[in-house]
């Protein structure tokens, strides 16, 4: 069975960082375009970054970019998603997806429906 795992989050202060994991179980992630979302109280999940199966594409939300790296380290079998200069707006709970249906080894896409396995989820939260 496929299995993803986020961890990383946190309680962070306006302006921190962080660096939130995916791993995988049972599967190469590295045969998977990766993605990662979030998704706030009260708001619709959206997406922050993409990974492709290669490394060699990544994309992002225009709401972080500049401030978000996705990177790839194939040997941990992980995928993480460095975030600098955190905003209130930051908060939320962090997935991590797996596609290789939709996807190739140059490209990712930024939209929940393509992606067919998902993490429970990391917390991140900015504190006042």
């Amino acid at each position: 069975q496929l299995q993803l795992a986020e961890s990383g989050g946190g309680l962070v202060q306006p302006g921190g960082s962080l660096r939130l994991s995916c791993t995988a179980f049972g599967f190469n992630l590295e045969d998977y375009a990766i993605g990662w979302f979030r998704q706030a109280p009260g708001k619709e999940r959206e997406a922050v970054s993409c990974i492709s199966s290669r490394g060699g594409y990544t994309n992002y939300a225009d709401s972080v970019r500049g401030r978000f790296a996705i990177s790839r380290n194939v040997a941990m079998n992980a995928v993480f998603l460095q975030i600098n200069s955190l905003k209130p707006e930051d908060t939320a709970v962090y997935y991590c997806a797996a596609d290789r249906i939709h996807s190739t080894g140059a490209w990712c896409p930024l939209d929940d429906d393509q992606y067919e396995y998902w993490g429970q989820g990391t917390q991140v939260t900015l504190s006042s």
